[in-house]
């Protein structure tokens, strides 16, 4: 079997964190915060956490040694539950959700007047680039890849170079201090914690990496630094070229800033070029998450069949079935809606799969072994349970129809168990 190499699981983890969260989130962010230092130490904290979780994961992967990501550290930690559900959610919400927002904000900044059909159809066309080979996925992924990172070092760099627009939202003054303990802070971090997923994408396809042990940590490691420091610097770019006024409740803020810097003609291409980068956020949850159902469908009876490959050792049922479904939420809500409940239900798993690091004796650690990695588990499931807990209080809806999508998962596992006995 042909395996990748740290250059393409790098590539994966950039795709699949650089997506719709960068340039849409910060209009949710900004109605209740508006120190500048209080948005860049949001983004600041979602990196750090993305990072230690880039750290745990690279462990788990290279301890456990099996594809499959989250269903594989649960199923083996806790429960065959415990898994079964991780991956319900996987491709339910997990990645599907992250594709059908990928596709809806393409849909946006392309401007086409239905959205909805030109999101489902280029979802279609992804996929079928998704079903020849790894070969044909490994290069259609780097080439968007390298688009994604140019077009990221692009707009900073323009963002940076010109003078502030005349409104801009910059404010450096001491309000900072009040605004972090607004329970708004708190809120706030569900979407910047989402615009940091994917940190550990390449961690789900471990038995498709060459030298595991060395590619995968530099892979999640590389692609996760590169990543915050982009957000970083993007969202001050924005900052710096947009007011509140424009942003507050806007989805397109790379739009909106970019007009005052380049005209509302000459946008159009930065509004093409942003679609265009998406084309690699939707194709690399695509192969991640199929890789995911994959690893649980041959050990359950009810997705059995889509654990089967094509010729070239793809599992193209399992594509088959992220494509559709993601179709499914593109048709079914509002991209705020699904923004929040697809957050909520991430950093819940993630929650849950960092915990099983704690588990792993020293002697068996493959990357880390000093106590002191024990550090890092306790940070990241702090925070996590920080914005879990704010989010279902901010966003109790969307956090229920979350936590529903995790209770059917259950009853299909009694179901599937039953079927089987």
């Amino acid at each position: 079997m042909k395996k990748i190499g740290w250059k393409t699981a790098t590539a994966i983890v950039i795709s699949n964190m650089v997506g719709t969260g960068v340039f849409t989130s910060l209009g949710y962010q900004v109605p209740e915060l508006h120190n500048t230092f209080t948005i860049i130490l949001l983004w600041t904290i979602g990196g750090i956490l993305a990072l230690i979780g880039a750290f745990i994961y690279a462990e788990l992967g290279a301890h456990f040694k099996q594809s499959g990501g989250d269903y594989i550290y649960l199923s083996r930690t806790y429960h065959p539950i415990m898994g079964y559900i991780s991956s319900w959610v996987s491709m339910i919400v997990g990645f599907s959700g992250p594709i059908a927002l990928a596709a809806l904000a393409m849909s946006k900044y392309l401007g086409f007047q239905n959205e909805r059909i030109f999101a489902i159809l280029i979802i279609f066309i992804i996929a079928i680039f998704q079903c020849f080979s790894l070969k044909v996925s490994s290069r259609f992924q780097n080439i968007f890849a390298v688009l994604k990172v140019a077009f990221i070092i692009m707009i900073i760099l323009i963002g940076i170079c010109i003078n502030p627009s005349p409104s801009n939202a910059l404010l450096w003054d001491n309000s900072w201090t009040y605004e972090l303990v607004l329970p708004a802070f708190a809120s706030s971090l569900v979407f910047v914690t989402y615009a940091y997923t994917g940190w550990n994408s390449a961690s789900y396809i471990v038995e498709e990496i060459d030298s595991p042990k060395l590619n995968l940590p530099k892979a999640l490691i590389t692609g996760t630094i590169f990543v915050t420091v982009s957000y970083v610097l993007v969202n001050f770019v924005f900052l710096k070229h947009a007011s509140i006024e424009q942003m507050e409740g806007k989805e397109d803020i790379a739009n909106i800033a970019f007009t005052n810097i380049l005209g509302s003609q000459s946008v159009k291409w930065i509004s093409y070029l942003i679609a265009l980068q998406l084309v690699s956020t939707i194709s690399g949850y695509l192969w991640v998450g199929s890789r995911v159902t994959q690893a649980t469908a041959r050990e359950n009876h009810l997705w059995s069949i889509l654990g089967k490959e094509n010729k070239n050792q793809i599992p193209i049922y399992a594509v088959i079935a992220h494509t559709i479904i993601s179709i499914l939420i593109i048709l079914s809500g509002k991209f705020e809606e699904i923004f929040i409940y697809t957050a909520f239900v991430l950093q819940l798993l993630s929650t849950a799969a960092v915990s099983t690091s704690l588990f792993i004796k020293k002697k068996d650690r493959v990357l880390f072994k000093r106590n002191i990695f024990l550090l890092m588990p306790i940070i990241f499931l702090l925070f996590s349970i920080y914005i879990l807990y704010f989010t279902f209080i901010n966003h109790p809806r969307e956090s229920i129809i979350g936590l529903g999508i995790v209770g059917i998962g259950m009853i299909l596992y009694f179901f599937d168990k039953k079927k089987v006995n």
